[in-house]
C-alpha cells in the first residue's frame, strides 16, 4: 500500500469545502441553520491525532531498534490508521472551511463570528489530525532493501570501468 499524497488529501478538503459550502447556502436560504461547532469536536479530532501518533511512535521505535518486538500485524494495521486519519483530517477540515465559507460575508454579526471562530479552530484541529496521519505514515515505511547482500547483487552492481 502507498502512502497518501497531499495532493489528494488537498482536493479532498477544496472539494469538500466548495461543495460543503454551496449546500450549507442552500439550507440556510431554506430557514435551515447548523449550530457552531462545539469545543468537544476539537478534543476528539486531537484526542484521535494524538492516539495515532502514540501507535505510530511504538513502530517508529521499532524501526529504529529501541523496541525489540512488533507484530507486523500491528504496524500495518497502524499504517492504516494513519491513513485513515489523514483522510477524515481532510474531510473535516474541509466541512469546517465550508461553515467559515458560508458565513464569512456576515462576521459583523457577533453570532456569526463566533460561529466562523469555532469553525476555524476546529479546522484547524483536522488539519493537525491529517498531519499527524502523513507523519505516522512515514513512520511506518520500510527502509529499502539492502541490494548489495542479495543474490543476484553481482548482476545490480555496475561495473568497473576498464
Amino acid at each position: 500500500m502507498r502512502r497518501t499524497s497531499v495532493g489528494l488529501l488537498a482536493a479532498v478538503a477544496a472539494v469538500v469545502a466548495v461543495g460543503g459550502a454551496g449546500l450549507l447556502r442552500l439550507l440556510e436560504s431554506r430557514g435551515v441553520y447548523l449550530p457552531a461547532v462545539a469545543w468537544v469536536e476539537d478534543v476528539a479530532i486531537l484526542a484521535l491525532a494524538g492516539g495515532i501518533f502514540w501507535a505510530g511512535w511504538a513502530v517508529r521505535a521499532y524501526q529504529k531498534g529501541d523496541k525489540p518486538d512488533l507484530d507486523p500485524l500491528r504496524a500495518s494495521r497502524t499504517f492504516v490508521l494513519a491513513k485513515a486519519g489523514a483522510l477524515t483530517g481532510a474531510l473535516l477540515a474541509g466541512r469546517y472551511v465550508a461553515s467559515v465559507l458560508v458565513v464569512l460575508g456576515q462576521l459583523h454579526i457577533e453570532a456569526r463570528r463566533d460561529q466562523a471562530v469555532a469553525a476555524a479552530v476546529a479546522a484547524v484541529c483536522a488539519v493537525v489530525l491529517c498531519v499527524v496521519g502523513l507523519v505516522v505514515e512515514k513512520f511506518c515505511q520500510l527502509p529499502p532493501p539492502d541490494d548489495a547482500d542479495g543474490p543476484d547483487a553481482e548482476e545490480r552492481v555496475d561495473p568497473l570501468p576498464s
